[in-house]
């Protein structure tokens, strides 16, 4: 599928990055989906998620860097952000090094 530029609100790309976060070891476990789910609708949760599993890899990379640069950030917000990257990291009790990697990636793209 063709990625387009998405046009997603701060809460709806939050929702994205996290659920980049869950999956991005190759296994989206029940508690990252719940933790994830609990800060957001129904709704919005499923539009999202559905977009998301249509999108590939390289393809999520590139609406979140097109949707971070459409918002200003406070560096307050980006630690918020970043803080709950962790507690999707850590919800299923272990953190592997793609996520460690993947840290580091959203680092670089965030700040």
């Amino acid at each position: 599928m063709k990625n387009e530029m998405a046009h997603w609100s701060k809460e709806e790309l939050k929702i994205y990055i996290l659920l980049l976060c869950a999956k991005f070891d190759k296994e989206e476990s029940e508690e990252e989906i719940a933790l994830i789910k609990s800060k957001t609708d129904f709704v919005t949760f499923n539009r999202i998620y559905d977009e998301f599993c249509c999108d590939e890899e390289d393809g999520c990379f590139e609406k979140i860097e097109d949707a971070i640069h459409q918002h200003e950030y406070s560096p307050q917000e980006l630690n918020n952000l970043k803080k709950e990257m962790l507690e999707v990291f850590h919800s299923d009790k272990k953190l592997v090094m793609r996520e460690r990697y993947l840290e580091k990636v959203f680092d670089n793209i965030l700040y």
